[in-house]
């Protein structure tokens, strides 16, 4: 019932309800301490913790609140049953492993919880040839092509500038240029007074000159500055004492240009051990524990290195980075990926 409720207060009420009631059942306990959490819901009880995950939250906003807590005992993460993607019990379960110690996720199905098994991970999908050939008229243009999930995406400085999108009719491909998907259906408007390569010409000229060091602040340069940090120590692996780096797409596809998911990269380091590379822009739990996921599904063995402006390394990111069970080392970097 919560889901549809839009009110954060109502909302939060409904959680909280819904949290006491099912730890109630669970525990037997009758005395519990509650404690705010936004729109989710956490309750202590016998010196266990228990956190309702709501709104896109995930395992960093449950360990954040517990160590804000200092809950004695075991972290418990209720999440509904019938989530799906980032959000389904099984990947919960599956993040949580990374840490010590690790939280119980429980799955939350008629009003019952049971514990949740954590899931495999999605398979890298290859790029198509013909969306590779597709995307080349951006390449040869200066773009850096990036694949995430099957699709073929060109980028500058971290902006995506076109994608390789599948024809309406028949199985064929055609490249889409703009920034995002309202300036892409724009530009094929104009590609109807104007030749392709001249919109393309025009898409490029204007994301180049804002989306560079020095220049005034706009919409262009604030966009995705995650991934323009990311373009930046790809081009430049030594600033995380790399030797080289390639882009590494995220577990899970992004909503859009301003999901705040952190950019990967992946690479081996100066003295050829391989690495996986997280770059953030903000401060948010989460992006450590998806960093976390990023490097299991890539290679598990590799060290993790989370990278972010020196005013984003707060101490809720050390502290998470510290509880991995293999933790991340910490770069702070500066530039004009943010503002």
């Amino acid at each position: 019932m919560s889901a549809a409720v839009s009110d954060p207060e109502l909302r939060a009420r409904l959680n909280l309800a819904k949290l006491r009631s099912v730890v109630r059942a669970r525990t037997g306990a009758q005395h519990l301490e509650d404690s705010p959490l936004g729109p989710m819901a956490a309750v202590v009880v016998q010196g266990a913790g228990y956190v309702l995950i709501d709104r896109g939250a995930g395992i960093g906003a449950a360990l954040a609140w517990a160590r804000r807590q200092a809950v004695p005992g075991p972290l418990h993460v209720v999440i509904d049953g019938d989530g799906e993607g980032s959000q389904a019990p099984g990947v919960l379960a599956r993040r949580a492993k990374y840490f010590a110690p690790c939280p119980v996720v429980l799955a939350l199905d008629a009003a019952m919880l049971s514990i949740a098994e954590p899931s495999a991970h999605g398979p890298i999908l290859p790029a198509a040839v013909a969306d590779l050939a597709a995307i080349e008229p951006l390449r040869r243009a200066g773009a850096e092509i990036i694949v995430e999930h099957g699709v073929v995406m060109a980028e500058l400085n971290g902006l995506e500038v076109g994608r390789v999108m599948a024809d309406l009719e028949g199985p064929g491909v055609h490249l889409e240029i703009g920034v995002g998907r309202y300036d892409r259906e724009a530009a094929q408007v104009m590609q109807q007074i104007r030749s392709e390569a001249e919109v393309r010409k025009d898409v490029l000229d204007v994301v180049r000159r804002h989306r560079q060091a020095g220049q005034p602040a706009h919409l262009l340069n604030r966009l995705a500055p995650q991934r323009w940090l990311r373009a930046r120590i790809v081009a430049e692996p030594g600033l995380v004492a790399a030797s080289y780096l390639e882009p590494l797409e995220p577990p899970f596809p992004r909503d859009n240009l301003i999901d705040p998911v952190p950019a990967f990269a992946a690479g081996v380091d100066e003295g050829g051990n391989p690495i996986v590379v997280a770059c953030a822009v903000g401060v948010d739990a989460e992006a450590i524990v998806v960093a976390a996921d990023a490097r299991d599904r890539f290679n598990p063995e590799a060290q993790l290195i989370y990278v972010c402006p020196r005013r984003d390394q707060y101490r809720l990111i050390a502290d998470l980075a510290a509880a991995l069970l293999r933790p991340a080392r910490l770069v702070a970097l500066e530039g004009e990926w943010f503002r």
